[in-house]
């Protein structure tokens, strides 16, 4: 069978016999002419299934099973393209806008705990001074001298804070 007929017969340019004379996959004859038969079965087993379904118009819609080669074109878009995420990923890292996830939380978690702590001493501090001015206050108004004890606005100082604390403790921040 000459070039021009095997391309007929297998649906292929004469180019692509021309290459899969030269690259080997085509049976020759004594005389350089194509044993078709041999020739279709050495092509089918040395090309590529994604490009004889391409080069027959093949259906691409249909369902992959374990040995179809349209899983393998699916197995390696999926490849790539995660590979592309991954790489716009490491760029978003290196550029800052993009931060890990378990440090932001351990971040947060220690500013919450830090503000915490600073609440729970608040009433401490401050009490004694708050109840002098809480005294000036009502002894300038009245005229009476007026005695603020510091120990009970500090109980009732911490207990107020205490709740207000309990209350936030409920908040959970997700960075999901």
């Amino acid at each position: 069978m000459s070039e021009r007929s095997y391309a007929a017969h297998s649906g292929l340019s004469r180019g692509a016999v021309q290459k899969a004379r030269k690259t080997g996959r085509l049976v020759l004859f004594a005389d350089g002419s194509i044993n078709a038969v041999a020739s279709d079965a050495r092509r089918g087993a040395m090309t590529d299934p994604d490009q004889q379904r391409r080069s027959l118009g093949g259906d691409t819609g249909a369902v992959s099973g374990p040995g179809d080669s349209t899983s393998y074109l699916k197995a390696r878009t999926a490849l790539t393209v995660y590979q592309a995420q991954e790489r716009q990923l490491s760029i978003q890292k290196k550029k800052g806008v993009l931060v890990d996830r378990a440090r932001a939380e351990t971040l947060v978690f220690r500013l919450a705990r830090q503000e915490r702590d600073t609440w729970v001493t608040w009433p401490t501090r401050v009490a004694a001074l708050m109840a002098a001015q809480l005294s000036a206050e009502m002894e300038k108004a009245s005229g009476v001298p007026v005695t603020i004890e510091t120990a009970i606005l500090q109980r009732v100082l911490e207990t107020h804070v205490r709740e207000q604390l309990n209350a936030l403790a409920d908040l959970r921040v997700s960075l999901a």
